[in-house]
This record gives structure tokens, C-alpha cells and sequence, in this order.
């Protein structure tokens, strides 16, 4: 409902009149005694004089002679208080000009010492502990050396984006709280109700599936964390269809680049040995299906023909008849093809079952893996997961170094979630102006030709609308000020996970700045360690998915990523309720961003801690959601 506007109107009859003043126009006369009240007829005496009854009407010459030395006394008298008052006044104009000025003066000084700070953070030295060469090449981090500050500089701009102001506030907190403890709630989580759960997917209630209607291929498409997911989802598969899975196999992709198969990754005897009482496993199908032609007859089963998060009876009603008719199927990318939600108890346990225990990486894997955990603890003292991600490589790295010999340095381990497929799929902007625009827009075209013709065709939320309801990737400088924020020291050793972070060298200038304790697997392995996995990218994201399962907390920027969401499903699973993970709520985020150049950073530190702390509430897995992210449910874990 509009509400009316009130009108004012002008009448030529409510004019004021020209005797309402004070002298009537034209006259110097006052107005007639009607207008007004009556005036005395005499001079009236001070309320504080006295009469003077000498002097009477006051016509004598001593009359005359006193009443003027009366006036000039009573003239220098005043003259006097006036000049006493001037004085007073001017001074206290001078006190309050002169406590202004030092006001002006100390915030003049505030300022440029930590403008002077946050300059020289930029130009710190970043350094790795331990005495390990790093490669040059490393997409997240880098070395600045003495006589390389100049034309480090030409070559690599600082991002200048919107937060400035706040990333100087961080700089100045951080360097304040150097000596204060950190909050009790940094590297823990509610440990009573967290463990509470304890795993128990490995637990059996039936017999072993024979596998007798056919087999069943996957050729998974994605990264490695999504090649996972589909493995898992086609375990399942097999088992609600009776039929035989073939060791999967994951298909060559124009992004991730990387020509690794299953066996590159996992272990594959420990695989189809430990699924044999779930399911019948081979390595490839029998010579006399080798032959056919999967298309013609029908088998190909692509992504378009099943829609995402497929129930189970699609399967058993569309899936089945095609396997028993013609023996074998074909899924090609069955990339999360399977609902998570209706699905019968055992098959979700056996999901849990294939995540958590039958898929362990090779021993190239954790033998790298483990001298990652060694070089960023500092010391070579296990960790709690470090059993379940390394296996034997835990231990014999302890015998090699001589046993349990200091206390290990707590790190945190960050998932910066912004590469350039991610930035672009996003749909969202991040400062970039008319070139960034167009440089994803190109790659959009390439990588996701689906994602541009909906673009075209239909009308999308705008990139301000999809950052207000927090469906944009936290930027790195994003990332780092909430970690300042929440009270992670400036000494805090941070594992970054990740590699070419769009922007390049550029956006990690305030995260290498604020935090000069940050490491990457580039940085930790020198040249020759790293060489065996160069150009593997699915094998380099296994080292990044250990070290931040190990870590002593994790920090995500988006929680929509697969890799987030494994470590923190596999944390919460083997954690014990010690292993807290920092998932931020991006739409309350996003609000207090929004006001970065008016919030102060007092109120900023409080809104952000709120904003993680109520994520980290022990919950069991809702409706619908990812049990490899959300594993406290009857299915994977049981609650004692």
C-alpha cells in the first residue's frame, strides 16, 4: 500500500501582514500602545542598585564630581572583568585548539605507523622452517630475497581490491596480539558430543553379492575427488543389481589434465579384497565381452540419460533390464548419478564402508604424504589420522628419526578453492573489471559450453545476487581476514592446499604478508621429491587431501568443494571430536563484507566468530545431504 503524500498549499489569503512586525513599514515610530504592553512612566531602579538620598535629583557639582569618578571607577571596574574574561576565554580556546591538534596528531600517527606496518608485512621475508629448498615455481607462494625486492615488485603487483582498509586492520591486530592467547575454541571442537560417535561402517549384516547379472564399468570423470565419489556411488550400484564391477577407470580431462588411473591412486588389491564380502570384483571383463560394441548394443549409459542423484529404483527399473539383456553396462562420468536419500540401511553403510575403508592411497602416495607431515609439524610425532592416511609410513618414519623427540608444532591447513574452473563455473565477479569478465567468459566457452548456452538462453542471477546468497568462493584475501579474525596467531604455521590460484602471485600477497609461516607441497618437497608426480594433478590433490585430513584444524572457503567436504567427512569420521574444521556460512559472510569500509575491526572480529561458531554444532547428517561430508548418521557411524 502506497501511502499519500501531504500537500502543502500556499493561500494568497494567509499572507503575513505588514503590521505584524515589530515597526510598521514606512515609520520609525513604534507601533500604537494597543499592539503591545503599557510602559512605565520613569526610569525604574536596578533590581540590584541602591536609592542615593544625598544627592537627590543630582543637581550639585559634588553630586556631579562623585557620580563621575562613580562612572569612571565602575568604568575601569568593567573594563577590567571584560579583559579578565577575554583572558579566560582565549585561553580556553587555546586549551581546546591545542587538545585538538594533539587529537589530530596522535590519529595522524596511528595511521602512518600501521600504513608503515602493513608496507613493511608486504615486504617481509617469507621463509620455510626446516631448511628444505622450495621450488620457485610454486603457484601459492613464493620467496622475496634482498636484492630481488625491486623487481619483484615490477613483476608482481599487489591485488589492489576493495580491502585495503580491513587488511590493515589485520596487519595492526595481528602485530598487537602476538603475546595474547588465542580463543579456547581455535583448535577444538564440542568434544563431548562430537565423540560421542564412533566408526562403525566396517560392520557386516549380510552375505556376499555373486554378481550374477552382468558387470557393470565406470569410466569417472572430474578430479580426484570426484573420481571417488563416483567409485563409491558405483559400488553401490553393483550390489543393488546383483551384477560385477570392473576396477573403475577415470577418464582423461581437459582441465585437470591427468592421465592417472585407479591404480595410480589407490591400492587396488586392498580394494577388491576388502569389498569381497560386499560384492564381486575383477580387473577387466571377460575376453568374450571385450568385443562389443558398447554403444550399438545400447550399454553406454552417459550423464544425460541419468539424472543427478538418480533414486535406487531408477536403476532397478531402467539399468537392470539393459545389464541382464546385454551382460555388461557402461557408465561414462557418472558423476554423482546416485540420491543420497531414500536408500536402504546397508547400502549406505557400504557406501561409508567403500569411502572410509577400502580406498587407501598407494605406498608412493603416503610415503610422500608422511614427509609432508614430518616437515610441516617440525618434529616426526604421528598424529591421530596419521595411521588411517599413511599406514606403515607412519611409524617407520619414527624409527628413523629416533623415536618421539620434542612436542610437534600445531598447523592449520587452508583449502584456497580458487582456481580459475571454480572462479569461472561460479558465474560470480572478483574485482577484475572488463578483463577478468572476458578472460572467464573464454574459458566458460571451452570448459563449459552447457553453463554459457544457459547464459545465453536464459536469464541468471546477477553476480551481486549470487555473492549476497553466498554462492561465490571466498577470495584469498577474503580467506586471510577471516583467519585474523578468528584469532589465528601471525607465527601460525598454514598448509595451503591448492594450485594456480587465478590471479596468480598477485591475490597471495596479503595471505604471504599476514601469515609468513605458510607452506605448500611445492615449498616442502624439494624438486627431485615432487618430480614423480609432475603433471599428475589427481596425485598432487592426494597429498593435499592428506595433509589437510592430518591437520590440526582445517579451514575451507568453499563448502561446496569435493575435496573440502571429503577431508571434513573423513575428520569428523576418524577425529574422535578432535579434529575441528572451520566451515564458513558464505551468506553471512558476504553481509559483513559488504560493509568493509565502515565496519571497525572490533565488531568485524565479532561478527566472523559468530558466523564460524555456529557451524561448528555437532549435528546429526540432515535429509538429502552427502554422508561423505556428513558421516554422524546410524549408517556410518554409531552414537554410544
Amino acid at each position: 500500500m502506497e501511502k499519500s503524500n501531504g500537500v502543502i498549499n500556499d493561500k494568497p489569503g494567509e499572507e503575513s501582514q505588514p503590521g505584524s512586525a515589530d515597526f510598521r513599514a514606512g515609520s520609525l515610530h513604534p507601533r500604537s500602545p494597543r499592539s503591545g504592553p503599557a510602559e512605565p512612566s520613569g526610569p525604574q531602579p536596578s533590581r540590584f542598585s541602591s536609592p542615593d538620598l544625598s544627592c537627590g535629583n543630582g543637581s550639585s557639582f559634588s553630586c556631579v564630581k562623585m557620580e563621575a569618578l562613580e562612572f569612571l571607577w565602575g568604568r575601569d571596574k568593567e573594563r577590567s572583568k571584560t579583559q579578565q574574561r577575554a583572558k579566560r576565554k582565549m585561553a580556553r580556546r587555546w586549551y581546546q585548539r591545542r587538545g585538538v591538534v594533539f587529537v589530530i596528531g596522535l590519529m595522524v600517527c596511528f595511521l602512518l605507523v600501521n600504513w608503515l606496518m602493513f608496507l613493511s608485512l608486504q615486504d617481509h621475508k617469507v621463509s620455510i622452517q626446516g631448511g628444505v629448498a622450495g621450488n620457485s615455481s610454486s603457484a601459492v607462494s613464493f620467496r622475496i630475497k634482498k636484492g630481488d625486492v625491486k623487481s619483484i615488485r615490477k613483476r608482481v603487483k599487489p591485488w589492489r581490491g576493495v580491502y585495503g582498509r580491513l587488511l590493515a586492520w589485520a596487519a595492526h591486530a595481528l602485530a598487537e596480539g602476538h603475546n595474547k592467547p588465542e580463543p579456547k575454541d581455535l583448535w577444538r571442537e564440542p568434544f563431548v558430543p562430537a565423540s560421542a560417535w564412533k566408526p562403525c561402517s566396517d560392520q557386516r549384516n549380510w552375505k556376499p553379492s555373486g554378481g550374477n547379472n552382468g558387470y557393470i564399468m565406470v569410466t569417472a570423470n572430474g578430479g580426484m575427488n570426484q573420481q571417488r565419489v563416483a567409485v563409491c556411488n558405483a559400488v553401490v550400484i553393483a550390489r543393488l543389481l546383483n551384477a560385477t564391477l570392473v576396477v573403475p577407470r577415470f577418464l582423461y580431462s581437459s582441465v585437470w589434465k591427468d592421465v592417472s588411473q585407479f591404480s595410480d591412486i589407490y591400492q587396488e588389491e586392498h580394494f577388491i579384497n576388502y569389498l569381497t564380502p560386499d560384492i564381486r570384483i575383477v580387473k577387466e571383463l571377460p575376453e568374450e565381452l571385450r568385443s562389443l560394441d558398447l554403444e550399438a548394443v545400447g550399454s553406454l549409459i552417459t550423464d544425460t540419460d541419468i539424472r543427478k542423484e538418480s533414486k535406487p529404483s531408477f536403476y532397478v527399473k531402467n539399468i537392470l533390464p539393459i545389464l541382464i539383456q546385454t551382460r555388461v553396462v557402461h557408465f561414462l562420468g557418472f558423476g554423482n548419478r546416485l540420491a543420497f536419500d531414500p536408500i536402504p540401511f546397508q547400502l549406505q553403510r557400504l557406501r561409508c564402508r567403500c569411502n572410509f575403508h577400502a580406498l587407501q592411497f598407494v605406498p608412493k602416495i603416503q610415503e610422500t604424504s608422511a614427509l609432508l607431515l614430518q616437515r610441516v609439524r617440525q618434529r616426526p610425532q604421528p598424529g591421530l589420522l596419521d595411521h588411517y592416511l599413511v599406514g606403515p609410513y607412519a611409524e617407520s618414519m619414527l624409527k628413523e628419526k629416533g623415536g618421539h623427540s620434542g612436542k610437534a608444532s600445531k598447523y592449520l591447513a587452508l583449502h584456497l578453492r580458487f582456481e580459475i574452473d571454480m572462479v569461472a563455473h561460479s558465474l560470480c565477479e572478483f574485482g577484475g573489471g572488463e578483463e577478468e569478465r572476458q578472460e572467464l567468459e573464454a574459458f566458460r566457452e571451452v570448459h563449459f559450453p552447457a553453463l554459457t548456452l544457459l547464459k545465453k538462453t536464459s536469464k541468471l542471477p546477477s553476480p551481486a545476487a549470487l555473492r549476497e546468497e553466498g554462492l561465490c568462493p571466498l577470495t584469498p584475501e577474503e580467506a586471510v581476514l577471516m583467519l585474523a579474525a578468528l584469532g589465528f596467531k601471525r607465527k601460525t604455521y598454514a598448509y595451503v592446499a591448492g594450485a594456480n590460484i587465478y590471479g596468480g602471485r598477485s591475490r597471495l600477497v596479503a595471505l604471504n604478508s599476514l601469515y609468513p609461516n605458510l607452506v605448500t607441497k611445492e615449498t616442502l618437497l624439494s624438486a627431485s621429491e615432487l618430480e614423480p608426480f609432475k603433471n599428475f594433478s589427481s596425485q598432487l590433490a592426494a597429498l593435499d587431501f592428506i595433509v589437510c585430513t592430518a591437520a590440526d584444524a582445517f579451514a575451507m572457503t568453499d563448502s561446496g568443494s569435493q575435496l573440502s567436504s571429503l577431508v571434513s567427512g573423513y575428520r569428523i569420521y576418524y577425529g574422535g571430536g578432535k579434529m575441528p574444521t572451520i566451515r564458513p556460512n558464505k551468506r553471512r559472510l558476504a553481509d559483513i563484507f559488504t560493509k568493509n569500509n565502515t565496519i571497525e575491526w572490533r565488531v568485524f572480529e565479532q561478527r566472523v566468530r559468530k558466523a564460524v561458531r555456529q557451524t561448528k554444532h555437532v549435528q546429526k547428517r540432515p535429509v538429502a545431504r552427502s554422508i561423505y561430508r556428513f558421516p554422524r548418521c546410524k549408517e556410518c557411524m554409531c552414537l554410544i
